[in-house]
């Protein structure tokens, strides 16, 4: 069988006369879909009674419904029975590794939701692997029933050797040739450290030369209305990290791109509804706006897709043609891209979506071929999904720990100040909270009086003597036992928070045996765990049976008392992000970039 990848359809400068042929009805097309209300987002009107000629895995022509029929008999036909046509959806920012599944696994989750294109930054295998983790991911990419594309990562490791140890060091140099050696690694992907960026850091603006002189855009992170320009001037032209409707438009107007970025409205990374009123109530276009996911784990990937982050825009005032567009063309157009994908005209891939009147998908198209229908993915895209690249043999041995660890601090003897991190919803934000502690005879008596319990971060890159740093978390909530992962942000050295030192060290345990994973422990016993043994990162299954894992690890995670989601507490060793994090090196003060003691 021949393998359905991006590369399925040819380029269009090869197709140009077949596709005009067509066109023009002096040839059939391969297949018509007909009977629909055809969604364009060039113009965002819906039209209805149309159907749309497909050849090669392109679009020839839309065309009145019927037309097909009267020039040809046995020309195969789609019946679309009044349903909407639009492109398929284009994800302008993404992290696959945050759905736990490889590239190719990745996609079924996707065009069931009616996504077609990715543009994915992999800064989380770089921060393990390197160049080489990263270059495993597109060759992952490229083998994927999607089309993926890199945005390569800019901010590896996130912070400085100083403050944390990272696997991987991607250097100018090492980004440069990147985008040398791939064509798909279409931009820089987000540039983390906004504040050295408008502090003029050398290292951080030789990685922006890398991109701005070779032509490739810049997305962006930045936090905090004083930065705007000085990032803008920097040439930074996108961000999806936009949490309000006044950087929002202060974003806007600077010249730089928002992605409104939606998810399940309990997580950290549903900013959409704040971030969107710079449209609706300011009055600004929504011409350089687009929707993104960001993150999502396997469970969420398939209830919470890039369709549902356009209907939140629906919700929150835009119009279904608009909020398509915003969904495709719009991600597309950022990218260079609207020639070949984001709408539905002549020449562009046959990357269509068939959906009912509330804009979820039924079907989904992808160059031509049809891989989902009725809400379930068809035999060709199964035995795709079959057929998923292996990495190398490197990345499932990713996990270095030494033989003897100590994960918990010495009891307090005296009165002292904790450095306490305070965790609350939704969760991105970290508080530094300054606890003053009298002595007391043991750990569970002292975490009850003041709601405390264990964090520990642990060096796993193999690069140090196996660094390990205490802190405390407080209003954590755990009630019992310990949770753990191997994707602690952004170097994704391990983290394990506890409420006793056994139950911690059987966490670690577990993640060292599978080589990464999350993990539940309560009296001594694993009570879930997702294996996660591709770069301590990424799962080698589908994505349906991790999604299963995950459901049991967030039932196990509630019960627990944990009352950051998981995916917030692997946030906690970012130290990127106010105003206290905790890395292999210690507790990281932000945006100061200081170290501070757990016990003053």
């Amino acid at each position: 069988m021949t393998r359905l990848t991006r590369f399925s359809v040819a380029p269009l400068h090869s197709m140009t006369r077949r596709l005009a042929d067509v066109a023009s009805a002096r040839v059939a097309p391969d297949l018509v879909v007909t009977g629909a209300r055809v969604l364009s987002t060039y113009s965002e009107r819906i039209h209805p009674g149309r159907e749309v000629w497909i050849t090669g895995g392109r679009i020839a022509a839309v065309k009145p419904a019927g037309t097909a029929k009267k020039v040809w008999s046995g020309v195969p036909l789609y019946d679309a029975a009044g349903g909407i046509i639009a492109p398929g959806l284009v994800d302008p920012h993404i992290h696959i590794e945050s759905s736990m599944v490889t590239a190719c696994a990745y996609a079924e989750a996707a065009l069931l939701n009616g996504t077609t294109t990715i543009f994915c930054d992999s800064h989380e295998i770089g921060n393990v692997m390197d160049v080489a983790g990263v270059e495993a991911m597109l060759e992952d990419a490229r083998e994927a029933p999607l089309s993926i594309f890199l945005t390569v990562p800019s901010t590896v490791p996130a912070t400085s050797a100083e403050l944390e140890t990272a696997g991987g060091d991607l250097t100018p140099d090492k980004i440069a040739g990147l985008f040398d050696r791939w064509p798909e690694a279409v931009a820089l992907g987000e540039k983390m450290d906004f504040v050295p960026v408008t502090m003029g850091d050398e290292r951080s603006h030789a990685i922006l030369a890398a991109a701005l002189k070779r032509g490739r855009p810049v997305s962006g992170h930045v936090y905090g209305r004083e930065f705007v320009a000085a990032y803008a001037a920097s040439g930074v032209t996108d961000t999806h990290e936009a949490i309000d409707r006044d950087i929002a438009d202060d974003l806007l107007d600077a010249g730089v791109w928002v992605f409104l970025r939606g998810g399940p409205p309990t997580t950290p990374w549903h900013s959409l509804p704040q971030a969107i009123r710079t449209i609706t109530e300011l009055g600004a276009s929504h011409k350089r706006t687009a929707v993104c996911t960001d993150d999502r784990d396997a469970d969420d990937l398939l209830l919470f897709g890039l369709d549902c982050v356009v209907r939140e825009a629906v919700k929150a005032g835009m119009s279904p043609e608009q909020a398509w567009s915003m969904g495709s063309l719009h991600g597309a157009t950022r990218f260079g891209m609207d020639g070949d994908i984001g709408g539905l005209g002549g020449g562009r891939r046959a990357d269509l979506v068939l959906m009912d009147d509330q804009l979820k998908p039924q079907c989904t198209w992808y160059g031509g071929e049809l891989v989902v229908e009725n809400r379930k993915i068809t035999g060709l895209l199964d035995q795709a999904l079959s057929q998923r690249y292996q990495y190398p043999r490197a990345a499932y041995a990713t996990v270095k720990l030494p033989e003897k660890l100590k994960l918990t601090p010495e009891l307090p003897t005296k009165a002292c100040t904790v450095n306490a991190i305070k965790t609350a919803l939704p969760g991105i934000m970290l508080i530094h909270e300054k606890v003053a502690i009298e002595p007391a005879k043991d750990w569970p008596s002292l975490f009850a009086r003041y709601g405390l319990c264990f964090v520990t971060v642990v060096e796993r890159h193999g690069k140090s003597a196996g660094n390990v740093a205490h802190g405390l978390l407080k209003d954590f909530g755990l009630k019992r036992g310990a949770v753990a992962s191997s994707v602690g942000h952004d170097s994704h050295n391990l983290i394990v928070a506890g409420t006793n030192e056994n139950d911690m060290q059987v966490a670690i345990a577990a993640i060292k045996e599978h080589q990464g994973g999350v993990c539940v422990v309560a009296d001594g016993k694993v009570r879930a765990l997702v294996p996660l043994p591709i770069a301590g990162l990424l799962s080698d299954k589908r994505v349906t049976e991790v999604a299963e894992e995950m459901k049991v690890l967030k039932k196990e995670w509630a019960e627990a008392g944990c009352t950051i989601p998981y995916m917030g507490f692997n946030l906690i060793p970012l130290s990127v992000i106010p105003e206290i994090r905790i890395t292999d090196k210690g507790l990281v003060l932000v945006p100061q970039m200081e170290l501070a003691p757990l016990f003053e």
